[in-house]
């Protein structure tokens, strides 16, 4: 799915006008309609509903929902702000489409000094003072209106987007002045910034509307953004030959575990092995030999010449995929081990963990990565890589340029894991959980991208299909076992479970 920012939004919906063909008004209508269904399903007509309606297009929505409301017998008050005496045409003729209803005394149009209605719990606050066109904070009296809305114990529905909230870049926004809402009900597709973390208090629950904008204007339209579902990723799940050996199914390379540290060895390893990876060679210091033998007999072991730490880079030859990083440390001789073994790497390679700390220590070295490396940084690592962040999207920011720089992948891990390409595009994941917040959780990640790569995903595959199973396993567990008792090798035990809902079977 696309996820388009507000100039594409405005696009997408001139080019339904003209294409459909379909009128503006008539456009908005049908917008109406799914939302008021959306808040007929959730509150009934006991209800009491207070309607905010700005002068715009997304006033123009709410005063529409306003009528459909009072037309199924709801009690609605409505007030409309019509501050600079100037309302957009759609907006206007839904002002005259309400006071010819019956209940039309319920429209209070404000021009200058307002009185808020008394705003109590159980009541609904339909929120359409302002819409994806936002593009500067809110001040004055809508900052005013806003704060009030939010002290109030009444639930919020929002129409497109919480008002106050952009749809893409907040770094310099008043947080104070953003519609805290119950539910959003978002117009045909997600906004970029509900993908945020910070945005979640705004956003509460997200409904997304299909409100029928023209797919043939979708499809054409490119997009920065998108998120990656089911249907996406199933097409690209490779197939075994039926005459298939280990031989055929990749030799990968893991680098992991300093002493005291095997645990995250043995994620990684079983993880890599779990998403179909023939061979695996676990490279690790001497102590971690009979941890590894025990707990991934499946495993080749290779020991470093020192007894608790990588030392030494391996060679790579016959090789289809190499990770670096696991519970290796940081220790100045393991550094120049992990970029040796990075630089020498002849096949697609994953650097995770502390091979990012490292990088992130000695930056210049980042330059010696070979092209199409695949970086999967936490938040923390990736300001550490690339400095401090005021915010989400300026995070994000810093994740698309790293990618862009390297020529490689940058995995940035969150709750909507962001895949930042070498082209500049970004998708997101949809699949994973809040049990899935636990540690080892990364290292089984490094697995299974090994995994894939060595069973001959090209990165980008590999990144996308990776993630999604990660979280599609994740999100099996947490089924079974719930959130709060979830641990790292649980997703590894439900991946088998991830790939069959893949449609990968016998």
């Amino acid at each position: 799915m696309k996820i388009f920012d507000s100039s594409q939004i405005r696009e997408l919906d001139k080019y339904t006008i003209e294409h459909e063909p379909v009128k503006s008004i008539d456009l908005m209508e049908r917008a109406a309609k799914e939302l008021t269904r959306a808040i007929m399903e959730r509150w009934n007509n006991d209800v009491p509903v207070v309607v905010m309606a700005g002068p715009g297009n997304n006033g123009g929505d709410a005063l529409a929902v306003a009528r459909m409301l009072t037309e199924q017998n709801y009690q609605v008050q409505t007030y409309l702000f019509n501050i600079s005496g100037k309302l957009s045409a759609e907006c206007a003729e839904n002002r005259v489409r309400l006071i010819s209803k019956k209940g039309h005394a319920l429209l209070t149009e404000v021009t200058q000094e307002f009185d808020p209605p008394r705003l109590e719990a159980g009541m609904l606050v339909v929120d359409g003072l302002f819409g994806s066109g936002l593009n500067k904070p809110l001040a004055g009296g809508f900052a005013s209106l806003v704060k009030y809305i939010n002290a109030s114990k009444a639930e919020v529905v929002s129409i497109d987007v919480p008002s106050g909230l952009m749809t893409e870049d907040n770094s310099y926004n008043v947080r104070a002045n953003i519609i805290r809402a119950t539910l959003t009900l978002t117009l045909q597709q997600t906004k970029l910034s509900f993908l945020f973390a910070e945005h979640q208090q705004f956003v509460g629950e997200l409904k997304v509307l299909d409100i029928g904008l023209s797919q043939e204007g979708i499809d054409k339209m490119d997009a920065h953004y998108s998120l990656m579902e089911l249907e996406d990723i199933a097409p690209l799940i490779k197939r075994r030959d039926p005459f298939a050996h280990k031989g055929t199914m990749g030799h990968a390379l893991l680098v992991a575990g300093s002493y005291g540290m095997a645990g995250a060895a043995v994620l990684a390893s079983k993880a890599c092995m779990r998403s179909g990876a023939g061979k695996l060679t676990v490279h690790t210091p001497r102590r971690n030999i009979a941890i590894l033998q025990t707990t991934v007999p499946e495993a080749i072991i290779h020991a470093d010449r020192e007894e608790t730490i990588f030392s030494e880079a391996v060679p790579t030859e016959g090789l289809q995929a190499v990770a670096v990083g696991p519970g290796i440390g940081t220790g100045e001789q393991t550094a120049i081990a992990m970029v040796a073994q990075l630089r020498r790497a002849q096949c697609p390679a994953v650097a995770d963990a502390d091979a990012l700390n490292i990088l992130a220590a000695k930056r210049a070295w980042l330059q010696q990565l070979p092209k199409g490396i695949i970086l999967t940084p936490h938040p923390k690592e990736l300001e550490r890589l690339e400095g401090q962040a005021t915010d989400s999207y300026e995070r994000l920011m810093k994740a698309r340029q790293l990618a862009e720089r390297l020529q490689g992948y940058v995995v940035l891990k969150g709750r909507h894991t962001a895949i930042c390409m070498p082209d500049g595009h970004i998708v997101f994941n949809t699949t994973g959980n809040a049990g899935m917040a636990t540690a080892g959780s990364g290292d089984v990640l490094t697995g299974i991208l090994l995994g894939l790569l060595a069973r001959g995903y090209e990165q980008r595959e590999a990144c996308l299909v990776g993630v999604f199973l990660h979280g599609l396993a994740g999100d099996l567990a947490a089924r079974d076992l719930g959130e709060e008792s979830l641990m790292a090798s649980d997703i590894i035990k439900y991946l088998p479970k991830a790939f069959l809902e893949l449609g990968v079977r016998s």
